[in-house]
């Protein structure tokens, strides 16, 4: 059976922006929940984006519903497959690669394995998976739903949230936090740039970070 919800509503261009200025890495000095798992993998390094979370639920085999789905998905939509358990079959390949880059999605994650490497640098498309397969899914035609609470890569992501993925990994975001989590990600980003200023000027990591004091108040 499937089931299809209304596509949720975006994140708002201001907050995308401001999120891709951000390191996953960097919020991961302050968040731990949220991230998902770190099996799931860019497939092209070097590449961050964030965008509204689309969802999709795909079941054993059967890919039907992410065709259907090309019709309905957004520029600056970041579609998230959870495939329910299937670790054998790739239900994204070459065709939806070149659908997806034509509209214009801001990147994937699938809970699971792609296929037609090659053509995601071909066309530039950023995709987040735990690896290849050369076993694809089939249009059964059977069940899957979207733009429902799905999991993927152990963390609920909900239709509309933000998503923020780099070569690092992948956070969600409810849409109402983003200002507060990138204003402070920013603000140790730009502050991190300080900590290497002084390094470079010969100053010990220890002394700066207070590494040096604590630990030697231990000894004493």
């Amino acid at each position: 059976m499937f089931k299809i919800n209304p596509m949720p509503e975006a994140v708002t261009t201001a907050r995308l922006e401001k999120l891709r200025q951000v390191e996953t890495a960097t919020v991961g000095h302050f968040l731990h929940s949220g991230f998902m798992d770190p099996e799931l993998r860019a497939v092209l390094p070097g590449r961050r984006v964030a965008g509204t979370a689309v969802t999709l639920r795909l079941p054993h085999a059967d890919s039907t519903l992410l065709h259907y789905a090309m019709k309905l998905i957004r520029p600056g939509d970041f579609l998230v497959i959870d495939r329910a358990g299937d670790r054998r079959h790739a239900c994204w390949g070459g065709v939806i690669t070149h659908t997806l880059a034509r509209i214009g999605i801001a990147g994937g994650v699938v809970d699971g394995p792609v296929t037609d490497i090659a053509d995601f640098a071909k066309k530039d498309l950023p995709v987040w998976a735990t690896g290849p397969s050369p076993i694809t899914t089939k249009l059964l035609g059977t069940e899957g739903q979207m733009n429902v609470a799905v999991s993927c890569g152990g963390v609920v992501v909900n239709p509309g949230d933000a998503v923020l993925a780099d070569e690092n990994g992948i956070i969600v975001l409810n849409p109402d936090t983003v200002d507060a989590v990138a204003d402070r990600a920013i603000g140790m980003q730009e502050r991190e740039i300080t900590l290497l200023q002084r390094i470079d000027a010969g100053e010990h990591l220890p002394d700066i970070s207070g590494a040096t004091e604590k630990v030697e108040n231990a000894l004493a």
